[in-house]
């Protein structure tokens, strides 16, 4: 088997500059590096990366091209409420508010500027299934 060293979720957009603004704002990226075609992201311990691609860039097959759908991403904070306070004030699209589900974690759900359905979810202090 090979030795897997690093995995990156790559989101295909046609709205570059909104991605980036959407996810540095919200989460601890920062702009690892920066094309007209790719932005790549890393979190400030560098444990984390996020690329955005230029939908309609040759690097992407163009089978793929029209094709956005079929997965979402999640992210694992903190605090899911204050990140739903930062996406309010800033007029974010809001797919459903913050609510403790019956796994032990308190989630909202998003949507980026690209429409990728964004999981953003805190576990509950002491849960117990």
């Amino acid at each position: 088997m090979k030795t897997l060293t690093r995995m990156m979720t790559n989101i295909l957009s046609d709205q570059l500059e909104e991605s980036k603004v959407f996810y540095t704002r919200l989460f601890d990226f920062e702009v690892d590096f920066e094309s007209d075609w790719f932005i790549h992201l890393i979190s400030k311990d560098k444990q984390l990366e996020l690329g955005i691609i230029q939908a309609g860039h040759a690097i992407v097959p163009e089978s793929t091209q029209p094709n956005n759908g079929g997965y979402y991403i999640t992210f694992v904070v903190d605090n899911a409420d204050e990140v739903f306070e930062i996406a309010k004030a800033k007029g974010l699209k809001i797919l459903s508010e913050p609510e403790n589900t019956f796994y032990g974690q308190r989630r909202l759900l998003l949507e980026d500027p690209n429409g990728t359905m964004v999981d953003v979810s805190s576990p509950i202090p002491h849960f117990e299934f």
